[in-house]
């Protein structure tokens, strides 16, 4: 496919390069035109197999379903822009009903942004207003947006903070990987029970006071990171930590969240609840949107104290209302889709780890499926190389990947993507990882 894709292809990226400022674009020629359901296809026509979800946003399909459209076209016809933080809309606030319904009894209140980071953003001045302390707290290998704020959160890659810090107010803590335990941990409890330790002796102990701490920051799974699951007790002890302290918790759901796990939200898989949640990516079901919700608890913020432009947009909300009236009605049949299609994943990338030695480590929950990939399984040295032909070779064989942290690559397809589709997919991907392991020899 890449021989074919490589004129038309070839010639847009090109004139990208002479007008867009550089982003984190993917080595492979990939030039969207269009999409449906399960599959993308490229400028020349071309159709690949979707397991990215055009990074997590299209979780009910690439260019969302019909009832999701129609819904844009409806609105567009109306009113598409309301200045809702100076006026007053309805369907904003239908949206946020329905919205508020899925989370956890006691919360109340939701901001509208444009994205994730601008999200995070909102949650940063939420928690020092709330709580009247200046420090926050975020984890190593943690991504939580590019923004001067949340970027100072964001500890992933030193690319990502290059020429743009001092980033003060923000200590990084070790989040607990069973594969690598950054404090030399085997045994996923004792990692967990580390991590929390490490809080206590050395950001209390040593950089800052817990009673000057507003808010630590988290996603239930590490996403840019590497796909990181901790273990299963991390988040009650971090909960109880937090309690302890009257520190707020704050859960950055923008990647993990919206059915992604087989839950609404994919901290309930660890059976903790936080304090503030940001969402967004899926949220809009392709349209930009984040949201800042909060416990109602916490109460309210002074007028004037935050606000935007563009939050709350109409076309936007019209997406993410009929986005969510979709996930409500069909959300039992989502949930066993989710854990039935999630669990042939694993069983299949388990496989591979039993008979390559490139697969090092396999984890997620859900259709959200990370495989990192190792030169050796002993020292665990991270194939990077190696990783950059394992997609450049799906990508020829009409399979759209993603990769996530060091040598990771992430398996986040549509949920709503057909068996046989999904299968083949995983084929396409046992081909590339087959050929690979080769090239370890």
């Amino acid at each position: 496919m890449c021989a074919k894709v490589e004129g038309k292809a070839r010639k847009v990226i090109e004139r990208d390069s002479k007008v867009m400022i550089n982003t984190t674009r993917e080595h492979y020629p990939f030039v969207a035109e269009k999409g449906d359901g399960d599959f993308a296809y490229d400028i020349s026509g071309e159709k690949l197999i979707d397991f990215s979800s055009f990074i997590g946003v299209y979780t009910l399909g690439v260019n969302s379903n019909e009832s999701i459209r129609k819904a844009i076209h409806s609105q567009v016809d109306r009113l598409m822009h309301s200045a809702f933080t100076d006026f007053y809309s309805e369907p904003p606030v239908t949206f946020t009903e329905k919205l508020l319904a899925m989370f956890p009894k006691g919360f109340g209140r939701a901001f509208f942004s444009n994205s994730g980071t601008e999200a995070n953003e909102a949650a940063i001045k939420l928690s020092r207003l709330y709580t009247k302390r200046p420090y926050l707290i975020s984890f190593y290998n943690a991504f939580h947006g590019r923004t001067m704020g949340s970027l100072g959160l964001t500890a992933s890659k030193p690319i990502q903070k290059e020429h743009f810090g001092p980033f003060s107010g923000v200590v990084q803590a070790h989040f607990p990987s069973p594969y690598r335990c950054e404090l030399n941990h085997d045994h996923n409890h004792d990692c967990a029970t580390a991590c929390i330790d490490y809080i206590k002796r050395n950001i209390f102990g040593k950089i800052v006071p817990a009673k000057e701490v507003a808010a630590i920051f988290f996603e239930p799974i590490q996403g840019e990171g590497g796909y990181i699951v901790p273990p299963k007790d991390f988040f009650r002890q971090l909960r109880e930590l937090a309690d302890e302290h009257q520190i707020l918790l704050v859960s950055d759901e923008i990647q993990a969240g919206y059915m992604r796990t087989g839950k609404f939200l994919a901290l309930d898989n660890f059976g903790v609840q936080a304090d503030i949640y940001t969402m967004a990516k899926a949220l809009g079901g392709g349209l930009p949107i984040g949201a800042t919700i909060t416990r109602h608890s916490l109460g309210n913020i002074p007028n004037g104290a935050h606000a935007n432009t563009f939050g709350g947009n109409l076309v936007s909300i019209a997406a993410a209302n009929a986005s969510l009236d979709y996930v409500i009605k069909n959300k039992k049949g989502l949930e066993a889709q989710v854990a039935a299609k999630g669990k042939y994943v694993m069983k299949r990338l388990s496989e591979l780890k039993e008979d390559y030695e490139i697969v090092g480590d396999v984890r997620g929950i859900g259709l959200m499926i990370g495989a990192e990939l190792v030169k050796s399984k002993r020292t665990k040295e991270y194939a990077i190389k190696e990783r950059a032909k394992v997609l450049d070779e799906c990508f020829t064989n009409g399979l759209l990947l993603l990769p996530c942290g060091t040598s990771t690559i992430r398996i986040i397809p549509p949920i709503t993507i057909s068996k046989a589709s999904l299968e083949k997919g995983m084929d396409i991907f046992e081909g590339a990882i087959r050929s690979a392991n080769k090239d370890l020899r």
